[in-house]
């Protein structure tokens, strides 16, 4: 397991090698990279002889050119090339970096370019841990996917005393094998997605749809592929790309999404049902298109329980989790749900809350089962995705350590 270990400027940098050293105690690969700041509390001497790899300092070379250009583009290669980033001690102002997305020298353009998980272990002046502006950058952070390892409460460098101090090394090589324990946890399962919604055809022209966009059935789609999953991702129609490492099954309508399901049913071990169904489609549909003439009157049936019917037909020990979108009695209407389909786990999505539900990036959900609701906060899709599946590995090994979600305090009033 290869972990970059990047170090930016604040007294605290001392501590990173305690860092390095608790990862080497379980087998890590560490590497280290170094912001100019940093440079001036440890040197990269210090980093070099305990890690036996050359740190890296920058994106040019002491001259300020860049030396071949294999270095031009080391950025990437390391990005691809590491399963973590963690940065540790992690200062105010690259916290701000992280959260505008700048890229202004190798740590941070590496933590853009990198698809591995990326944790941050905040340290600095309890007055400027506790202002708005980092508080708000680290809850952009948060949002986005990024794990904070929360600083401690105690005596600081600059004589105060509150929050700000780093996390102890130990406690953040913790948080980063746990992140490295997710790489691989779904090698070997089969995990079907439904995603998008569907459309009920009118006539020829139109259809009876609704507003969702597929995002995070796609999330769900990606992060479980991350993992290792085989993933079949059944979509309804969607503007979004297909997530890589997915076979995808295109659908447009209910029936159709219903025999595309079932026909894959036998494959699955875990069914995620994020598509919004219709749940009418008209009686009969027009040959032509209909003209604009008066009123009209349309009649609708039921379209067939995709879920109930995956859940009674699913093969022993596969996992069915559902979506329910809520405007009302969210709770009430989801625990009748999870009763009425039979299904292990329902994710309630209040779709009217700003910010989250239909076509938005980000979402905010409750996870029932029938002897818990754990609710979670407003965060990226593809964040909560990674959070979403951690709790569907939950029903099947219930010893399994749940992932945290670091909820940053709300900056005082």
């Amino acid at each position: 397991m290869k972990v970059m270990v990047g170090v930016s400027g604040g007294i605290a940098a001392y501590k990173a090698a305690g860092l390095v050293r608790a990862l080497q105690r379980h087998a890590v690969d560490v590497h280290v990279s170094m912001t100019t700041s940093a440079r001036h509390f440890i040197t990269p001497l210090t980093f070099a002889a305990l890690t036996g790899h050359r740190v890296i300092t920058g994106l040019w070379d002491s001259d300020g050119e860049i030396p071949n250009a294999s270095s031009a583009i080391e950025h990437i290669a390391e990005a691809q090339s590491i399963e973590a980033l963690v940065i540790a001690p992690a200062t105010a102002d690259i916290l701000a970096k992280l959260a505008h997305g700048l890229a202004d020298d190798f740590l941070t353009t590496l933590a853009l370019a990198t698809p591995a998980p990326v944790l941050v272990a905040p340290a600095m002046n309890v007055q400027m841990y506790q202002h708005a502006a980092t508080k708000a950058n680290l809850e952009t952070l948060a949002a986005r996917g990024v794990r904070i390892v929360a600083p401690e409460s105690g005596y600081l460098a600059c004589g105060m005393v509150g929050d700000g101090r780093l996390a102890d090394p130990e406690t953040i090589a913790a948080a980063v094998l746990r992140a490295l324990e997710r790489r691989n946890d779904l090698t070997g399962e089969t995990v079907l997605v439904t995603a998008g919604g569907t459309r009920e055809a009118l006539d020829p022209v139109r259809y009876i749809g609704n507003r969702s966009s597929g995002k995070m059935g796609y999330a769900l789609a990606e992060a479980a592929a991350a993992r290792g999953a085989t993933v079949i991702l059944v979509s309804a129609p969607s503007q979004l790309a297909s997530p890589q490492k997915c076979e995808m099954v295109p659908v447009t309508s209910a029936e159709e999404m219903r025999r595309a399901v079932l026909d894959r049913l036998p494959e699955a071990t875990i069914v995620i049902k994020a598509a919004a169904v219709s749940d009418f489609r008209p009686r009969q549909q027009a040959e032509q298109k209909i003209k604009r003439d008066g009123a009209l009157t349309l009649e609708l049936e039921p379209t067939a329980d995709i879920l109930a019917e995956a859940s009674r037909l699913r093969r022993p020990g596969t996992l069915v989790v559902g979506f329910a979108a809520e405007t009302e009695r969210g709770l009430e209407h989801a625990r009748a749900k999870l009763q009425r389909k039979n299904v292990d786990a329902i994710v309630l999505n209040n779709v009217l809350r700003p910010g989250s539900g239909f076509d938005a990036d980000s979402n905010a959900v409750t996870f029932i089962t029938a002897t818990s609701a754990r609710e979670y906060p407003e965060m990226s899709k593809r964040a909560l995705a990674d959070l979403l599946l951690d709790e569907t590995l939950s029903l099947r090994k219930p010893a399994r350590v749940m992932a945290e979600v670091a909820t940053p305090a709300t900056p005082s009033r």
